[in-house]
């Protein structure tokens, strides 16, 4: 097993089928808004949810989908893409937003902001 991801401290967010497929929530960790995404079935994925470019907390609310291979969220304001494995804004890198650590473990959400 990969030590650093034991070491990392898990959060408890919400239940997995609290998750609706294809959409986000927003969770506050810490002092991090963070946008949870489950994607078909059994794909869960966690970056920030404030909007680089508007400063609101809305990307748990955009559009997931796909570019080419990568599964990204489409922002609700300006509509730039954001992959949800990396946090990379595909229109401008430097408006790109962290991804962190997401898993589910006995049917819960645990996010890790690493």
């Amino acid at each position: 097993m990969n030590t650093d991801i034991e070491a990392m401290t898990w959060t408890a967010v919400c239940a997995v089928d609290d998750l609706l497929p294809n959409t986000g929530v927003c969770a506050r960790v810490g002092e991090h808004h963070v946008a949870i995404f489950r994607v078909g079935t059994d794909q869960l994925f966690a970056i920030d949810n404030i909007d680089p470019k508007s400063a609101a907390s809305v990307l748990s609310r955009g559009l997931v989908g796909s570019v080419g291979e990568r599964i990204v969220v489409a922002s609700p304001l300006y509509k730039q893409h954001f992959d949800l494995a990396s946090g990379e804004c595909l229109e401008a890198p430097d408006q790109s937003v962290r991804a962190y650590a997401v898993r589910a473990d006995a049917g819960r959400v645990l996010v890790a902001l690493r």
